[in-house]
């Protein structure tokens, strides 16, 4: 059996961390409970992520890195909106699929008061990457809408999924995410 190198530790504490984000929240990491999820010492952990901003900001920033990748292969892949819409509305029920978790922005966005700085700055980014490749996609949808239009479409789209997850996981039951994005679908939020 090979040695865990110092990048496979820092994978693990992420994974760990991001799991425990997605459950319970940027408040609920606690460097301690990590390392002892992980089979590390607390300070092995401090190593990796000076502060508890530095690892949720790592995270953050991952996320909407790994999101980017994978929203433009949708748009790569399919010139089609509907199909697009189709499939981010699926990235966010799989998270709830997942043990009703949430999205890690999305769950970090209600704990806005309590993220530092840097944190905040990294869920920003991802709330405008979101708007950005959704606005792309009514782009596709409605060619002839103004800059303006689209990126309030956009952003109305985002704020409802995010919303539309976060009652579904209150809810305990992803069949209200499903009826939300469905009724989305009718009433000409989303294509």
């Amino acid at each position: 059996m090979m040695a865990k190198t110092k990048t496979d530790m820092r994978e693990m504490v992420m994974t760990a961390a991001k799991a425990t984000v997605q459950a319970h929240g940027y408040n609920a990491l606690s460097f301690r409970e990590l390392a002892k999820e992980v089979g590390i010492k607390s300070a092995s952990v401090h190593y990796h992520f000076p502060t508890k901003g530095d690892l949720a900001a790592a995270l953050a920033r991952r996320y909407t890195e790994e999101g980017s990748a994978f929203l433009a292969e949708l748009l790569a892949t399919s010139e089609e909106a509907t199909w697009c819409m189709d499939r981010y509305a699926e990235i966010f029920r799989a998270a709830l699929a997942n043990d009703n978790r949430m999205c890690l922005c999305g769950i970090m966005s209600a704990e806005l008061d309590d993220l530092p700085m840097e944190v905040r700055t990294e869920v920003a980014k991802f709330a405008a990457m979101n708007v950005g490749w959704l606005t792309k996609v009514l782009l596709r949808a409605r060619p002839s809408a103004s800059d303006q239009d689209l990126q309030a479409h956009a952003m109305a789209i985002f704020a409802a999924i995010e919303g539309a997850q976060l009652v579904a996981r209150g809810c305990r039951d992803i069949g209200v995410y499903d009826r939300s994005i469905r009724a989305y679908r009718t009433t000409g939020l989303v294509p």
